[in-house]
C-alpha cells in the first residue's frame, strides 16, 4: 500500500518567536508545519498548498486575523479550511461572534496552554489524515472503474465481433444483453428482443421452448450443469433454422443465487450439413466399393468358368476389368453424374479393342445414368472383344455399324457387323452373351442377337428412365473430339532393346511393368521404391524413359518429375489417381490409369523413346 502523504497545518504570527513556540508544541511524525509572516504571505501558501488546519494570530499589522479569515472565507480553494485563532486579549462575545462568523473553527489563548493546543490540533490531524485516505481510496476507486470500464469495452468489442452470439438472461429467464454476433447469426436486433421473455420471443419457436426453457431453468435452480450442449430449431429472421451449440453458465451471487445466465451460442447448421453429406458419402463409397468387388469377383468366376486355358483367362478377364475401371474412370470425371454413350466407345478404341478405321458411329448424344454407363461399358467391351474374336474384326476386311436413336425413354443400340467370316448361332452360351443380355435386361430392355453369313448383328433395348436423352446441339455440351485415331502397329518392336526406369511402390504393380516391359524386349531398370532410391537412379542414369508412380508411399513426386526434366528424360505417370492429384506443374505429362493393359503400356513405352525432346502427351491419356 501507499505510504500516505504527511498532514499540512499553517501556522501565521508576525512574531518569529511564536512561531517557532507553536513548530515546538506541535511537531510530530507525518505532519508538515508552514510558517506565514503576514496575511499576504499566508494567502499565497494557501494557494499552492491544501491544509488541514490554519493557526492565525489575531493582532497582525496590516491583514489582522479576521481580514485574513474573511479572505479565506471568499476563496473556493481555501473555504474549507478550518480556522484556529490565537489571541492574547480578552475577546467580548462581539469580537467573539465576528471570529465565527468570518469561519473559526475555536480559539486558543495566550499564554497557549500545550496540553490544549495539541488536543485541538490532534482532532484537526486526525480529520485531516482521514480526507487524504478518503482521496486516496477515492482516487483508486476512480482508477479501478475507469480499468473496469475499459475491461467491459474490450469485452463487448470481443462479443460484438465474436462468430458466436452470445446472449444474457436473467432468473426469469427475459433477455437482458443481445451482441452484434447474435444479430448477424439469428438477423433480430438487440432492440427487438431485449426485455422479452424466452418464451414470448419470436428467435425461440414454440414448438423448441417446451424442451430448452425447462433445462435452462435446471440450471438457473443449480438442478443442471453449467455445460454445452445441443440445441435444434433456433428461428432466423428470414424463417430459416438454424442449429446451435449453447455453452451455458450461471453467474450466481455470495449466497449462491443466481445472477445471471450466459449463454454463448454457436452456429453448427453447415457443420452438420457436412456431416450428413459426409455420412451420405461414405455410405455411397462402401456401396460402390462393394459393388465393384462383387462385379470383379463375378467376372473372375464367370471368365473362369468359360476359359481353361490360364494364358486366354488372364488376358480376357483383364480385358474386362480394364473396361469397368475406366468407366469408373469417365464416371468420377463427372462426379458420378453420368457418361455419354460417345465417350464409352471411343474408350473401348483407346484400350484397342476396336479398330477406329473400320468403324462407322451415328447416333444422337446420349449421357447415361452411372449403372446404365457401367452396364454399357461391359456390353460395348464384349460386343468388341467377340468382334476380334470371332466376327468382323478377325480378319482385315471385316467392319463393324455402330447406331443408335432415342424414342421417348427408350434407347435402341444397333451393332452390325459385315464383311467377316461367316456365323452361326453358338451351340451353348458363352459368358459374354449372358453378360450383355443380363446387363441390357437389368435396365429394363433386351438383347438379341441374329447370325448370317454376313456377320452377328445386335439389337439392344435400354430404358432411360435414369438417363437424359440429348439432342445433338441441345445445352450447353463440350463440343464432339476429333475423329478416332487407332492405335499404331508394330509397338513391340519399337521398344525393344530400349531401357526404361521403373518408379514404383506397390511390389506386384512393379512386377507387372517389369514383365511387360520385358516381355517385350525392352529392359527395365529398377524397380525404384522410394524418392531416394529414385534419385539415386537418375543420377547413375543408363535409361532413356521412365515410367513414374503418382506418389510413393504417401509422398509426392514432384522432387523426382523435376530431376527426369533437368535431364531431359521423358517420362509418365502411371497412377490411379486423377490428374488433379499428380504434381502441380506437369499438366502435359502423359498419365497411363491403373489398371492399365500391356498394350497400353507398350504404346506409352514407343512414344517416349520415339523422341528425347522432352516430356510428351500420349494419344491414350
Amino acid at each position: 500500500m501507499q505510504s500516505p502523504e504527511p498532514v499540512k497545518f499553517l501556522l501565521v504570527d508576525d512574531l518569529d518567536e511564536n512561531l517557532r513556540a507553536l513548530e515546538a508544541l506541535l511537531r510530530r511524525d507525518g505532519l508538515i508545519l508552514h510558517k506565514a509572516r503576514s496575511g499576504a504571505q499566508a494567502l499565497e501558501l494557501m494557494l499552492e498548498h491544501d491544509y488541514s488546519l490554519a493557526l492565525l494570530d489575531v493582532q497582525m499589522p496590516e491583514i489582522d486575523g479576521y481580514e485574513l479569515a474573511e479572505l479565506m472565507r471568499g476563496t473556493e480553494r481555501t473555504r474549507h479550511i478550518p480556522i484556529i485563532f490565537i489571541t492574547a486579549m480578552s475577546t467580548d462575545e462581539g469580537r467573539r461572534f465576528r471570529g465565527y462568523e468570518a469561519g473559526a473553527v475555536d480559539y486558543v489563548f495566550k499564554p497557549i496552554d500545550p496540553l490544549i493546543l495539541r488536543s485541538k490540533a490532534k482532532v484537526f490531524f486526525d480529520i485531516g489524515q482521514q480526507r487524504q485516505e478518503l482521496a486516496r481510496q477515492r482516487n483508486e476507486l476512480h482508477i479501478t472503474a475507469s480499468q473496469l470500464s475499459e475491461a467491459l469495452h474490450r469485452l463487448k468489442a470481443h462479443a460484438d465481433n465474436s462468430p458466436l452470439a452470445i446472449v444474457e438472461f436473467d432468473p426469469e429467464l427475459r433477455l437482458l444483453s443481445w451482441s452484434k454476433g447474435a444479430e448477424r447469426m439469428f438477423g433480430w436486433s438487440a432492440g427487438e428482443l431485449v426485455g422479452r421473455r424466452l418464451g414470448e420471443s419470436p428467435w425461440l419457436p414454440k414448438e423448441s421452448a417446451e424442451d430448452l426453457i425447462p433445462y435452462l431453468g435446471g440450471m438457473l435452480a443449480g438442478g443442471a450443469p453449467d455445460r454445452g450442449f445441443d440445441f435444434v430449431g433456433m428461428a432466423h429472421r428470414s424463417g430459416a433454422t438454424v442449429d446451435c451449440e449453447w455453452y451455458g453458465s450461471v453467474l450466481r451471487d455470495s449466497r449462491n443465487q443466481p445472477i445471471s445466465l450466459n449463454v454463448q451460442i454457436l452456429d453448427v447448421t453447415e457443420r452438420r450439413r457436412a456431416a450428413h453429406t459426409q455420412r451420405l458419402l461414405i455410405g455411397e463409397l462402401n456401396h460402390r466399393v462393394k459393388n465393384t468387388l462383387a462385379n470383379v469377383q463375378a467376372i473372375a468366376s464367370q471368365t473362369l468358368r468359360h476359359t481353361r486355358d490360364p494364358e486366354l483367362f488372364a488376358k480376357t478377364f483383364s480385358g474386362r476389368i480394364q473396361s469397368l475401371a475406366r468407366a469408373h474412370g469417365m464416371l468420377s470425371a463427372t462426379t458420378w453424374q453420368g457418361a455419354r454413350l460417345e465417350d464409352l466407345i471411343r474408350d473401348q478404341l483407346k484400350i484397342g479393342t476396336i479398330d477406329a478405321a473400320r468403324l462407322s458411329v451415328s447416333g444422337p448424344d446420349v449421357e447415361l445414368a452411372p449403372t446404365a454407363a457401367l452396364r454399357m461399358a461391359m456390353i460395348l467391351h464384349e460386343l468388341s472383344t467377340n468382334a476380334s474374336k470371332y466376327g468382323a474384326l478377325s480378319n482385315s476386311e471385316g467392319r463393324i455399324a455402330l447406331s443408335w436413336t432415342v424414342d421417348g425413354d427408350r434407347l435402341q443400340i444397333f451393332w452390325r457387323e459385315a464383311g467377316g467370316p461367316p456365323t452361326q448361332a453358338p451351340s451353348r452360351q458363352g459368358f459374354g452373351t449372358t453378360l450383355i443380355e443380363q446387363s441390357a435386361r437389368a435396365d429394363g430392355g433386351s438383347a438379341s442377337a441374329t447370325y448370317s453369313s454376313e456377320g452377328v448383328a445386335w439389337t439392344i433395348s435400354m430404358t432411360l428412365k435414369e438417363a437424359c436423352g440429348l439432342e445433338p446441339g441441345a445445352g450447353k455440351r463440350a463440343p464432339r473430339p476429333k475423329p478416332f485415331a487407332s492405335a499404331p502397329d508394330g509397338m513391340e518392336a519399337g521398344i525393344r532393346d530400349r531401357s526404361y526406369l521403373v518408379v514404383e511402390d506397390e511390389a506386384f504393380v512393379a512386377l507387372e511393368l517389369v514383365s511387360i516391359l520385358e516381355g517385350a524386349g525392352a529392359r527395365a531398370v529398377g524397380p525404384a521404391t522410394t524418392i531416394d532410391e529414385a534419385l539415386r537412379l537418375i543420377e547413375a542414369g543408363g535409361f532413356e524413359a521412365a515410367f513414374l508412380d503418382g506418389n510413393l508411399h504417401g509422398q509426392p513426386v514432384e522432387e523426382v518429375a523435376a530431376a527426369l526434366t533437368r535431364r531431359n528424360i521423358p517420362f509418365c505417370f502411371v497412377s490411379g489417381y486423377g490428374r488433379e492429384s499428380l504434381p502441380s506443374g506437369f499438366g502435359a505429362t502423359a498419365l497411363i490409369d491403373k489398371p492399365f493393359s500391356s498394350s497400353a503400356l507398350i504404346e506409352a513405352a514407343a512414344d517416349l523413346t520415339a523422341s528425347r525432346s522432352g516430356v510428351l502427351k500420349l494419344r491414350a491419356t
